[in-house]
């Protein structure tokens, strides 16, 4: 007598050609008189019918094994589940008989759940604790597989007992809860006991933990000729980016007391030993249970838990309620709402009441009823929902055996899972499904529909909780400017794993939630997004603690708006105040945007600072920690307005001259020490470029001379070591230079250029002030002399500095032959013109009617007039162009278009250059961060970008038109200058 299958209640077979195609291949490949005993008998054949056409997973399943297909008929699934768990109850000797011995038994176990549920045999309850059932043995065999081939190779002393290695395998999820789906993966946790005695004192436990670990993978999920046993995943365990997959208990411990996240406390709730040494896991969940139970909830940590079901609805796209293509376990009304409806409040109450921690969802449901926290209709509403979901879920991953839970989106899928159902017609299970989603969704609402937004202000999500990035978060970051998205998400991830000291307490991690919708903004409104929050994530792993930092910024906005804004529009000095947080305080000190100290307070200051140093190596330090927090409070000020780019321009210049004056003071001290001197300090530093003239910025570099001047008689310095004068001054210039270039662990100072000193690079390091002058008088090119009109001398004794001055003065006050004068500076326009072309309209330099012509016209008025208006002589070409239109020297109208094109221009450069790593040159306007536009737009006063992309142009325009006039027409209509020699 065969098992009485309830042929009322399987469904009919919904593609009769693929039913006959397979009862073909059944009559072919099995044993005749099977054959003909199952068609011969109702239920057999109406069993067939049901399967092979409706499931080709499930029909294969029979036709490859038809002995196990005619037990399972004649004696029922309870007798054919009992037969498969006595194949395996007798462990494999070696690895590759278990792995095949597993996957054998895995196919049957499918058939036998799927022919019970479809014929209604079992209650779900019974399906989903078979299939768990069948895990946990399974993952037993394996871990012990696992650990005794480690033993046999002489890696673990167990004496034949797996249970003495302390691993044990933590069954998290449904798994855990007894509740596997008919294709789930298994989530796993695998942790180790370091203690027990077989393992105590052996320092390579953990790899070998790892070892047995990934033999245990491989022998559930790696895919083989038989199959596979289960599809494994150990991304629940503590912080699964950084971590081996086989953690120890104390390590576990640990992470979960420090820094564990509110997602993983609601995943614990269902955590359950499964295999390997069961009372170390049990062990490890009592220690864990003050953290998963707490008695006194913080509700704000239910909004975290709540936004890891936002997270799934971003995920899945599901936000709204339909029936073709729906996410049965992730949308709206699915099952994954009922069982977050049960987690949320068994974390809220089950800290007070012990009735509560029950790890599967119908548990839970009657739980809450019972405690009087839902009505028992709702809990029975929803637990009848849970059941026809898990049903459906069942249903679409038996036809092909795929992890899938959303239903067909065409009518013709649709109606084959409706008929699969047992329903006549694919209306009346649409009607169905849409009562039971909307069944869940009202209650889910109730509970969550009203909680605070996990929304940035003005954007989408910003969720990262869970293992996964959330693609709406991804899509918000996208649509406020960051362009590589998933690093973001990783980088904010880290924060709250409490990888840095200042996010590893719970309420530094609580107020970075809070402060991150508008950190994240603030960034996102920077020059570089994706840059300031690498660096921002740079400072944070420096700061020694983040509770305190970030209470200020929750109580002043606008300090964490500065900080995002040198992390996004700065580079320099983000990355000095990602070396340096403590320099935060001083932004806070009330005097910090004060108004900046003049050149001769700066110098003081670093004097004072100076005067602490014990030895050479503190004052190289001191100084360039001075120096490097002085540019951070410039850069700050201009960033922030409090200056503007000329009065920054001049700061950033203050703070060089204070520190190439005191370093070469305090070096030729020290050098004096060991060689002596020429009757004190003889030297004096000569600064060109943007320092003589006052317009650093802060990227410049240091244009120098190095000017000594020794009494005559004096063949060798007096000290103990003596030197002659040339090779003194040449090692006390290189002392110097080395004291301002070298790297330390504070950072460096500046990169020096020493091109344009007599005879360039080819000339000594140092010169003589009698060879100095006779250098320019003699064999100095008009184009040095050019250059010499920047000159400032910026430190050295004062009677050498007078002397080095009146020499720089005599130069440049010389007559001149007017126009060699001009044919030299119009010949040497043109052949930077020629090999250096302009890349375009933001290339300040180069662009005809640019700084270098406004340059060419200033220096050239200069030299040529130097001698009858003297002061006319200013390093500062537009302190130089006002002098020059007093003097009547040059047109008012003219000077007028080329002081504004040059002010716009070193404004816009300026900026730039605090804010871009690279030339200003390579500037975009059309996919430049809005942040830096802004910046730009309000420094010219332009109402958009485009119109200041007009500004620039029609200055430069103008400005290269008084150019034209004054430079390039007279030296076009000079004679050639051989007939001009010869005509005089």
């Amino acid at each position: 007598m065969t098992f009485p299958w309830p042929i009322a209640a399987l469904p009919r077979p919904h593609n009769d050609d693929r039913r006959r195609t397979y009862r073909e291949r059944w009559r072919e490949r099995s044993d005749a008189g099977v054959v003909r005993e199952m068609e011969a008998d109702s239920a057999g054949a109406a069993l067939l019918d049901t399967v092979f056409g409706n499931s080709p997973f499930l029909s294969e399943q029979m036709l490859s094994d038809p002995a196990f297909t005619a037990l399972l008929w004649r004696q029922g699934p309870d007798a054919a589940i009992a037969a498969v768990q006595d194949a395996i109850a007798t462990p494999s000797s070696d690895t590759m008989s278990l792995r095949a011995s597993l996957r054998r038994a895995k196919r049957r176990v499918a058939l036998v759940t799927a022919v019970a549920d479809i014929a209604g045999i079992w209650p779900l309850a019974r399906v989903t604790q078979t299939l768990s059932g069948f895990a946990e043995q399974a993952l037993r065999l394996a871990a012990d597989r696992a650990l005794l081939d480690l033993d046999a190779l002489g890696q673990l002393r167990l004496g034949g007992d797996p249970a003495a290695a302390g691993l044990t395998v933590l069954g998290m999820g449904k798994l855990g809860a007894g509740e596997l789906n008919y294709s789930s993966d298994i989530d796993l946790i695998v942790l180790y006991d370091r203690e027990l005695p077989a393992v105590a004192g052996d320092d390579g436990l953990g790899a070998k933990m790892v070892r047995a670990t990934r033999a245990l993978v491989g022998t559930m999920g790696e895919i083989t000729a038989d199959g596979y046993v289960f599809r494994t995943d150990l991304r629940l365990r503590p912080d699964p980016g950084s971590t081996p997959l086989a953690i120890s208990t104390i390590a576990a411990e640990t992470y979960y007391e420090s820094v564990g996240q509110n997602w993983e406390r609601a995943a614990m709730i269902k955590a359950r030993p499964v295999a390997g040494n069961i009372a170390v896991g049990d062990a490890f969940l009592r220690i864990l249970r003050p953290y998963v139970w707490r008695k006194h909830l913080d509700f704000a940590a239910i909004h975290d838990i709540h936004s890891i079901k936002r997270q799934i609805d971003a995920h899945r796209g599901t936000g709204a309620v339909k029936i073709a293509g729906h996410n049965v376990k992730l949308g709206r009304g699915g099952i994954r709402e009922i069982e977050f409806f049960v987690q949320t409040q068994q974390l809220i109450y089950g800290g007070r009441n012990a009735a509560l921690r029950v790890r599967g969802t119908i548990e839970g449901l009657h739980a809450l009823a019972a405690a009087g926290l839902i009505e028992h209709k709702v809990a029975h509403e929803l637990a009848d929902c849970y059941g026809f979901l898990r049903r459906v879920e069942h249903r679409l991953q038996m036809v092909d055996d795929k992890q899938t839970h959303v239903l067909p989106a065409d009518d013709t899928g649709f109606a084959a899972i409706a008929t699969f159902m047992g329903y006549d017609g694919p209306e009346a299970f649409a009607a169905e499904l849409l009562r039971t989603f909307r069944t869940v969704e009202g209650h889910y609402a109730q509970l969550f529909e009203d909680a605070p937004s996990l929304a940035a202000p003005g954007a989408g999500n910003l969720v990262f909780t869970g293992t996964d990035a959330d693609p709406e978060t991804l899509t918000t970051l996208t649509d406020l400017g960051f362009r590589q998205t998933s690093v973001a998400w990783e980088i904010i991830s880290r924060w709250h794993h409490g990888r840095y000291r200042a996010t590893q307490t719970a309420r530094a991690r609580e107020l970075l939630t809070e402060l991150k919708p508008a950190l994240l903004k603030a960034l996102a409104a920077t020059v570089d997004p994706d840059q300031a929050l690498l660096r921002f994530d740079t400072l944070l792993a420096n700061l020694p603690a983040g509770v305190q930092l970030f209470s200020l910024f929750k109580l002043n906005p606008s300090l964490l708006d500065l900080v995002a804004r040198i992390m996004g529009s700065a580079p320099r000095i983000a990355n000095h105040l990602a070396r340096r947080p403590i320099l935060l305080d001083s932004v806070l000190s009330t005097d910090f945007l004060a108004a900046l100290p003049d050149a001769d307070a700066l110098a003081a200051d670093l004097g004072r600072v100076l005067d602490g140093a014990s030895d050479e190596q503190d004052l190289l330090d001191f100084a360039r920690r001075w120096t490097n927090d002085r540019r951070f409070q410039v850069g700050v000020h201009l960033l922030t307005g409090a200056v503007g780019p000329r009065d920054a321009a001049r700061a950033y210049s203050d703070v060089a001259t204070a520190v190439v004056s005191q370093l070469a003071a305090r070096v030729e001290a020290l050098f004096a020490g060991q060689h002596g001197g020429f009757d004190g300090p003889r030297m004096a530093v000569v600064a060109m470029g943007k320092l003589g003239s006052r317009e650093m910025t802060a990227t410049s570099d240091l244009d120098l001379m190095f000017v000594y001047d020794v009494p005559a008689g004096m063949d060798q310095s007096d000290g103990a070591r003596p030197l002659a004068p040339t090779q003194y001054y040449t090692r006390l210039s290189q002392r110097i230079l080395n004291a301002l270039t070298v790297q330390t662990n504070d950072g460096a100072l500046y990169e020096v250029d020493m091109r344009l000193r007599p005879s360039g690079n080819a000339g000594p390091i140092a010169s003589s002030l009698a060879a100095f002058d006779a250098y320019q008088v003699d064999q100095a090119w008009t184009w040095e002399h050019m250059a010499l009109c920047r000159a400032r001398v910026v430190a050295g004794p004062a009677a050498i500095r007078g002397r080095v001055e009146a020499g720089i003065a005599g130069t440049l006050r010389r007559r001149r032959d007017p126009d060699k004068l001009l044919r030299d500076v119009a010949d040497m326009r043109a052949r930077v013109a020629t090999h250096r072309p302009p890349k375009g309209p933001w290339d300040f330099k180069l662009v005809r009617g640019g700084l270098f012509d406004v340059d060419f016209v200033v220096q050239y008025l200069c030299l040529r007039h130097g001698a009858e208006h003297p002061a006319i002589l200013h390093p500062d070409p537009l302190d130089a162009l006002a002098a020059l239109t007093r003097a009547g020297l040059i047109d008012g109208g003219h000077a007028a278009r080329l002081s504004q094109a040059y002010r716009l221009f070193t404004d816009l450069q300026g900026l730039m250059r605090l804010a871009l790593d690279g030339p200003e040159a390579d500037f975009d306007a059309a996919t430049a961060p809005e942040g830096l536009r802004r910046l730009l737009i309000k420094a010219a006063g332009a109402a958009h970008i485009d119109d200041l992309k007009r500004q620039v142009i029609h200055a430069a325009e103008k400005a290269y038109e008084v150019f034209v006039e004054i430079i390039e027409k007279p030296a076009a209509a000079l004679p050639p200058p051989a007939a001009q020699e010869s005509s005089t």
